[in-house]
């Protein structure tokens, strides 16, 4: 079965990728390497012996995306074309409604005209905006985000609700927490362009002598230790949680399907507690200093995964160390790469 995945040169697309290559799915690749490198793809062929279809081109070029339509038999997708900084989304907060939104609506345009179903979306936990309880599950109301990338991601949603409802469509939301690590084979990892946005590439970018400190933002929050608290979530176990989610779609007996599913692991973390653990798992250390809070950031996150347990057969499985062992083994991948 052919799945077409966009933006799967990217973090979490390229572990999904190699999932789906796992389980035998043919898969058709669409990136404007915008957030990734070529070779990427080269890595994932090393890892699973198969090289995927590989289209480099922005989504927002609609004559091209039909022609992968009409070249190829497509049964599903997995969008993950986005960007994703919530910093820059404050500051260019029309890039990110641009390319967030036409992207995804150019694709299902295509679904919708050659009667495809099947569509998972990588979705967010910022959706929930600063949550009243914790943890939060799918229930959860959901509050205005905090950032403009947060308010595309509940647009996507309610784009796809739309598009399921009238369409009769198989649709699933996966609402992700903070995705962490790397692949085990360390060919795979997280790849900021620039000052990482996330907080573990800055900490492996720290410990290895590229950034002489790491920037906490804010450590007057009202946590523990003043710093903000996250579910920090292994991707390979993350990427897994997509196959399962599809394969469900698929098996449906279902005509119009609306899943939602939060990905996390059930407990949050702090940023002090991250960088100690990092530190710890991996015996170097991680100077860092405290800066002002950031727009957009929320004091604290963390999932109910029940759900996805329940239907899917899903839950995370590896340890915050385990986790943070393998973005130092990809840094000094990386590191041997470049020299």
């Amino acid at each position: 079965m052919s799945i077409l995945v966009t933006g799967g040169l990217g973090y979490i697309g390229s572990h999904t990728v190699v999932e789906l290559i796992n389980h035998n799915f043919d898969v058709i690749i669409v990136d404007d390497l915008s957030n990734s490198e070529k070779f990427i793809l080269d890595n994932i062929e090393e890892i699973t012996g198969k090289r995927p279809i590989f289209y480099p081109f922005d989504l927002r070029r609609k004559e091209l995306l039909q022609q992968v339509f009409e070249a190829h038999d497509i049964e599903g997708c997995i969008n993950f074309a986005a960007s994703k900084a919530v910093g820059e989304s404050m500051t260019e907060p029309l890039k990110y409604y641009e390319n967030n939104l036409f992207s995804l609506i150019n694709v299902l345009q295509e679904f919708k005209e050659r009667n495809i179903s099947n569509f998972i979306f990588s979705s967010s936990c910022t959706v929930y905006g600063q949550a009243d309880k914790m943890p939060i599950d799918e229930n959860t109301p959901l509050k205005e985000a905090e950032s403009s990338y947060g308010k595309t991601k509940q647009m996507g949603e309610d784009i796809l609700k739309d598009f399921s409802r009238a369409y009769n469509k198989r649709v699933t939301l996966l609402r992700y927490f903070n995705p962490i690590g790397a692949h085990p084979t360390a060919l795979l990892g997280e790849l900021p362009a620039g000052i990482p946005n996330n907080l573990v590439p800055y900490v492996t970018q720290t410990a290895a002598g590229i950034r002489e400190k790491l920037s906490i933002w804010g450590d007057d929050y009202p946590t523990e230790d003043g710093t903000a608290i996250r579910d920090y979530i292994y991707v390979v176990d993350l990427a897994k949680a997509h196959v399962a989610a599809l394969q469900k779609l698929m098996h449906s007996e279902e005509e119009t399907v609306l899943d939602i599913y939060n990905l996390g692991t059930g407990k949050g973390s702090s940023v002090l507690e991250v960088v100690k653990a990092f530190e710890l798992a991996n015996d170097v250390a991680v100077p860092y200093q405290i800066c002002p809070r950031r727009e957009g950031d929320i004091t604290i996150a963390y999932a109910n995964a029940d759900k996805a347990e329940k239907e899917l057969n899903w839950k995370s499985e590896t340890t915050l160390e385990e986790a943070l062992k393998t973005t130092w083994e990809w840094q000094k991948y990386l590191k041997d790469r470049n020299n």
